[in-house]
């Protein structure tokens, strides 16, 4: 449906148009409505349209590679969102869906060419838009870099596996030796004291099979535990690596994204200034003719 200049002016990307230029933009975005669980776009469709939110809800989400979901951005009134894969003209990274009756302003390239052309300094809001993107991403990184491999492991263990994390850590500890050495002493004394009588004499054959026993079992156990450590070891190592490579690809995706507009904006005023120096030869000529 056709637009109306007032929605634009309330948008903060289009704050520095006058109304000719308000006007002229308005013929030719458009205004569309979302029903609540309509997907606006999804990950890998062609980038050929961005949106700006007048009123609703919407929710710019992506699938890591844990195939896990994560909340990109939540745009206010007057923010846009799919503008910077829609510049870049690459696939769309991420997806966004109304969970409410949704109303958006639909932005195609050529709209955004015509913008510049009649108003250079809208370019400047552009950019500020691409750098708002940016913190939005950066803090994205932080946040999944702050994930815990512990947590990771820890969801997903057996009750086993959780036994014998407590056996390996009570058995290396020095209580463990403390009260194993006091047990050995007591046991020793009272059958020394108990002399004929004592059910386990010396050489104390029942003790050494029951500490035979003993060891037989805990070292299985506490092999079990140094295995359950060596993964959590190699979480810790691959979630330092994904982070590194989002972070890295992150910020060369927008740095590609920031080169793009500002080359656009730099074309966009040499053709300004072009037309400025063919608008001023011929008021020159106009004027020798005469």
């Amino acid at each position: 449906m056709p637009c109306s200049p007032d929605v634009l002016r309330d948008v903060p990307l289009f704050a520095l148009l006058d109304e000719e230029e308000l006007a002229v933009l308005a013929s030719q975005v458009e205004l569309r409505n979302f029903a609540p669980r309509q997907r606006i776009f999804k990950i890998g469709d062609a980038s050929t349209r961005a949106y700006v939110m007048v009123d609703g809800a919407v929710q710019v989400s992506t699938i890591d590679d844990d195939n896990q979901f994560v909340l990109v951005d939540e745009p206010i009134q007057g923010d846009v969102f799919g503008f910077a894969s829609m510049l870049a003209q690459t696939d769309h990274q991420t997806e966004a869906m109304a969970h409410e009756p949704t109303q958006c302003i639909e932005l195609e390239l050529n709209d955004i060419e015509v913008l510049l052309r009649r108003h250079p300094d809208a370019g400047l809001d552009l950019m500020k838009v691409m750098g708002k993107q940016y913190h939005t991403a950066e803090r994205l990184i932080r946040l999944r870099a702050s994930r815990n491999p512990n947590t990771v492991i820890e969801e997903a263990q057996t009750l086993g596996e959780r036994i014998a994390d407590a056996v390996a850590s009570f058995g290396g500890s020095w209580t463990f030796i403390i009260l194993f050495a006091l047990v050995l002493i007591i046991y020793t004394a009272i059958n020394h004291a108990l002399g004929g009588r004592a059910w386990d004499a010396y050489p104390f054959i029942l003790l050494n099979l029951v500490l035979s026993c003993l060891a037989a079992v805990q070292a299985p156990i506490i092999m079990m535990s140094q295995n359950r450590q060596e993964t959590r070891d190699r979480l810790r190592a691959e979630n330092d690596y994904k982070v590194n490579l989002k972070a890295e690809l992150e910020i060369q995706h927008l740095n590609e994204k920031v080169d793009h507009l500002l080359q656009n904006q730099w074309q966009r005023l040499v053709e300004i200034q072009q037309l400025q120096i063919e608008l001023l030869n011929e008021l020159v000529h106009g004027r020798h003719g005469r």
